[in-house]
């Protein structure tokens, strides 16, 4: 068995920066950065809605998202822009607060409009069109660069990824852990008797101390699922949705990882999405409850923490005869953290009309998603832009100074 399966079983500057990041000078190790990924999808002209956008109106007469002031309407963020109604209580006090920034406008130059396809592209940060090497995801060539004797050992961020499997985004030459939060996820195939057994089995060998911090990873997770099931009699925490995993996440990478990922998977909204109520609202208030308990529970730490909300494209413009949206192309990200620089939508722009449509039917990409994490990564951990270079081949970043 390769040491990635096995941890995998035990659920184990050259950028001209303008200015100093709010994170100047870090660690890695005192830096945390978590990626969502949205898969299918979603509807990012219901998120950030133009409300300046006349021909958003036109094209969208049963879904579009009222202007701000009328029943339903969005939650005004610019003159041009306001925010879904689902997230009064969770995303905009954090927007507020400076806490969160949109980057509209953005994605991948992959065309395909495939799931599957797209999320591969992205979570490889490989150049479009090129041979892939499904053995490196762009985060785990982060972690790789921050661990090269350059950054000083010390300085190597410890990942995580709370999936089932390991994402592609994390794969690669850096070993990484996986484990999924869910309310069975402190569970585990493998009893302390059968452990102790695979322990004896490897000691002396090169993969002893692999398999050992793979079993303290499942029983640090372990402690963490406990502790929350005896205050569940206290009325404490829910475990069900996301807010739940979330909650769970920041209470792990407060003490022992810098780096994780999660992917929220249902957001191919093709029939009856609805506007400010209805089946994608519902799941717009989930996930903003979610990123508000993780920004709660992480406490203290979340002055230095950045999220940053990615999805493989958006959806068409106009809706569909179904009262849905179809596979789009732009989108739009959310950048969030106690040290973000937020309050504000970031990035190129442009006025949306029927003239400004990529193909007549999706959001232009004007950010690329390479250059926007490239220029944030730079920020974050002080890379330079040969180390950028290495985990975004062939990107050149952008400094959109989000943190």
């Amino acid at each position: 068995m390769q040491r990635r399966h096995l941890l995998q079983a035990l659920g184990a500057s050259a950028l001209g920066v303008a200015s100093a990041s709010v994170l100047a000078a870090p660690r890695a190790q005192d830096v945390r950065f978590l990626l969502v990924f949205l898969r299918g999808g979603y509807d990012c002209a219901s998120l950030l809605v133009p409300t300046a956008s006349s021909y958003y109106y036109e094209t969208r007469p049963n879904i579009a998202i009222a202007r701000p002031g009328q029943d339903g309407g969005a939650l005004a963020l610019t003159p041009d822009w306001g925010l879904h109604p689902a997230l009064a209580d969770s995303m905009l006090p954090l927007y507020q607060k400076s806490q969160l920034a949109f980057v509209p406008f953005a994605g991948t130059d992959d065309l395909s409009r495939s799931h599957f396809d797209t999320q591969d592209s992205m979570e490889l940060g490989q150049p479009v069109g090129g041979r892939r090497d499904y053995r490196s995801g762009f985060l785990n060539r982060l972690v790789a660069e921050l661990a090269a004797p350059a950054a000083g050992a010390a300085a190597t961020p410890q990942p995580m990824a709370f999936t089932s499997t390991l994402p592609l985004v994390l794969r690669g030459a850096v070993d990484v852990p996986n484990t999924l939060l869910s309310a069975g996820a402190g569970r585990s195939g493998v009893d302390a008797r059968q452990a102790q057994l695979i322990e004896s089995m490897y000691r002396g060998t090169p993969l002893a101390t692999s398999v050992a911090e793979g079993f303290a990873t499942r029983e640090e997770v372990a402690r963490t699922m406990q502790g929350e099931m005896e205050a569940a009699s206290r009325n404490a925490l829910s475990t069900k949705g996301f807010e739940g995993t979330a909650r769970r996440m920041a209470r792990l990478m407060q003490t022992r990882y810098q780096l994780g990922f999660v992917d929220v998977g249902g957001w191919d909204t093709h029939v009856a999405q609805g506007a400010a109520t209805g089946a994608l609202a519902n799941r717009f208030e989930e996930l903003g409850r979610g990123l508000a308990g993780f920004a709660d529970e992480m406490g203290p730490a979340w002055k230095s923490t950045v999220v940053v909300v990615v999805s493989e494209f958006g959806r068409t413009f106009r809706e569909n005869g179904n009262r849905g949206t179809d596979h789009g192309h732009g989108t739009v990200f959310w950048v969030l953290g106690g040290g973000v620089n937020g309050g504000r939508i970031a990035g190129e722009q442009q006025a949306l009309s029927a003239a400004t449509l990529f193909q007549n039917r999706d959001y232009p990409v004007l950010n690329d998603y390479r250059a926007v994490l490239g220029g944030l990564f730079a920020r974050m951990y002080g890379l330079n832009a040969a180390a950028v270079a290495r985990v975004f081949p062939g990107a050149k970043a952008a400094d959109l100074r989000l943190a």
